[in-house]
């Protein structure tokens, strides 16, 4: 099937799920340039969707997933709030003393893991390789006066919610988030979706790539005239000369092997899917991660109100963003090439989807959101949602 430039739709579908494959083709087709995209999707498990297309990417192709790495970085913290090893309810300050000051000592974790903490970025900000050590990032939020009063507000933590919510991990267990996510998470399950690109994957990383936008897409961004927050800068490290360059931290080749748990995930696609449905529902032969009441919990609205960094509104369950466009029950996570990734208890559904070519202007890619329809809509053909 033919797509953006020549470029082919490769992969298979189950019966029933042919609308999906014609979405994914139709916007591939719509592209400037191919965005070199993959998709996949599990239902009760079983992958119904594995889709994929461009001129350099395959199925097993992996790239920058960006903040989608956070969906990995919350399953964690929830799988060890499951266990009773972490206490939503405890400050922070009980597993991290040095996490004081400025009314730090009183937000919780559950504040914490909901972006409530008001400490988006330093001062100065970070460069790429200080950006890839969760461990000195978080060191260095702890002695910084937060951005509002925590616990008071909520904005996204872009690229330092995993250092702390990580550095509550390691105080808690003795062990990195990305050591948890290995041994409880991806190696068990399998999973195409790493925090620190092992050396035997090398082979198949390939880089993200930029996309310029043409005049008419920057002018129709003039036009509409959005004014962003103050604090959107700070807490996308742009606040620093030169701004940060999102293409550049994705390629850089300490993010990539060390995994920072905010953004600095590799996967693919099916990795993506993959982490949802064994959340969710199991993969072969192997449990749902989550408990029904966990699954509960994540979903469920932390933050009412106006984000301080971003402006959008309702945003986040348990550190999860919420997914309105699929239901009450579900959680996911985008990321800034374009990215996502969710899970829906109402309908078994896990969905996963990359691209390597930036979408314009950045963000979960609108494509999504005909992709999910196409997807809720097979779910619906296939039979009754599983309650």
């Amino acid at each position: 099937m033919g797509g953006a430039q020549g470029v082919t739709v490769n992969g298979t579908v189950a019966a029933g799920w042919e609308p999906v494959r014609e979405e994914f083709a139709a916007f591939v087709a719509a592209e400037r340039h191919s965005p070199e995209a993959q998709l996949a999707v599990y239902r009760d498990g079983r992958r119904v969707v594995d889709l994929w297309a461009g001129e350099d990417t395959g199925a097993d192709t992996l790239s920058g997933v960006y903040s989608v790495t956070k969906g990995a970085a919350h399953l964690v913290v929830a799988l060890l709030v499951q266990d009773g090893v972490l206490d939503l309810e405890r400050p922070v300050s009980a597993y991290w003393p040095q996490f004081t000051g400025d009314g730090k000592e009183r937000l919780t974790l559950r504040q914490l893991v909901s972006h409530q903490a008001g400490l988006i970025n330093t001062a100065e900000g970070f460069d790429y390789a200080e950006l890839a050590e969760d461990a000195l990032v978080a060191a260095g939020l702890a002695v910084q006066k937060p951005y509002w009063e925590p616990g008071t507000a909520y904005g996204y933590h872009a690229f330092v919610i995993g250092a702390l919510t990580g550095e509550v991990v390691r105080r808690a267990t003795g062990r990195s988030l990305q050591e948890v996510y290995e041994e409880r998470i991806r190696a068990p399950y399998g999973l195409d979706l790493y925090m620190g690109l092992p050396a035997e994957a090398e082979g198949r990383w390939k880089p993200v790539l930029d996309m310029r936008p043409t005049p008419e897409q920057l002018a129709a961004q003039a036009a509409a005239g959005t004014a962003l927050p103050e604090l959107f800068p700070v807490a996308f490290n742009a606040h620093r000369e030169p701004p940060m360059d999102l293409v550049a931290y994705a390629n850089h080749p300490r993010v990539r092997a060390l995994g920072p748990a905010s953004a600095g995930g590799i996967g693919t696609a099916r990795g993506v899917a993959g982490l949802y449905a064994a959340a969710i529902a199991g993969l072969d032969g192997r449990p749902a991660l989550l408990e029904p009441e966990t699954a509960a919990e994540v979903a469920r609205p932390h933050t009412p109100g106006p984000d301080r960094v971003t402006a959008g509104a309702d945003h986040f369950g348990l550190g999860f963003e919420r997914q309105h466009a699929v239901g009450p029950r579900a959680f996911g996570h985008s990321g800034a090439a374009g990215g996502l990734g969710w899970a829906d208890p109402a309908t078994g559904i896990a969905y996963g989807y990359t691209r390597r070519r930036f979408g314009f202007p950045g963000g979960e890619a609108p494509e999504n959101a005909r992709l999910t329809a196409a997807v809720l809509e097979s779910a619906r053909r296939e039979g009754q949602p599983a309650v």
